[in-house]
């Protein structure tokens, strides 16, 4: 199923990490959209708005493809990744600024939800792809079910936090101890069966 997304930088977002992003982290990135646009449309998000979502939806985990593994947190790579893709395509740079938070922010419960309706959203679709239904505002259920089935999860836990895990036993800076890669990394480090809750 091909999705189809609010604007041109949008289609070129999703264009760019199909290229970069492994599928699972892709389809669940699809899927991040499809449930923070579903929260933010009863909100009233529209318009360019909607287009900054769509693009810190698709490049929020964008910093655990190879080519964006720099000495950063994954988050601040992808966030800097979106950033730079943004540069060639002359948004505002609130706008731009607003999708970088969102996506460096994504993984700090407490604090997203505080930095604008963006990083509050996006941190939402996330939450929600992990299994928070109660996030999901009624409405169009058959709808949002049926493009979220379109787009499988491939054990995208294993897969997110192993390429996580496999990009701090590398760099260490990657996974400060108080961060979510860090809770990822100490667990990977205890052995099987201890877990980081997201």
């Amino acid at each position: 199923m091909r999705i189809t997304f609010p604007g041109a930088v949008a289609d070129a977002a999703y264009t760019h990490v199909s290229g970069v992003l492994a599928p699972a982290v892709l389809q669940h990135s699809v899927r991040v959209w499809l449930l923070a646009d579903h929260i933010g449309r009863r909100q009233g998000v529209d318009g360019s708005e909607r287009e900054a979502l769509a693009v810190a939806c698709l490049f929020h985990d964008a910093g655990t493809a190879d080519v964006y593994d720099g000495p950063q947190r994954f988050e601040v790579e992808g966030a800097d990744a979106a950033r730079v893709f943004l540069a060639g395509h002359a948004w505002p740079q609130p706008l731009v600024r607003s999708v970088w938070e969102a996506i460096a922010l994504h993984t700090s419960p407490g604090i997203a939800e505080r930095m604008g309706r963006l990083p509050r959203l996006v941190r939402e679709g996330v939450l929600a792809d992990f299994g928070r239904t109660d996030l999901i505002p009624p409405g169009d259920e058959k709808a949002l079910t049926t493009a979220l089935a379109a787009f499988p999860r491939l054990d995208i836990e294993a897969v997110l936090s192993g390429a996580v895990v496999a990009q701090a036993l590398r760099r260490p800076e990657k996974a400060p101890p108080s961060s979510w890669p860090g809770g990822l990394l100490a667990a990977h480090r205890a052995g099987p069966g201890a877990n980081s809750a997201f």
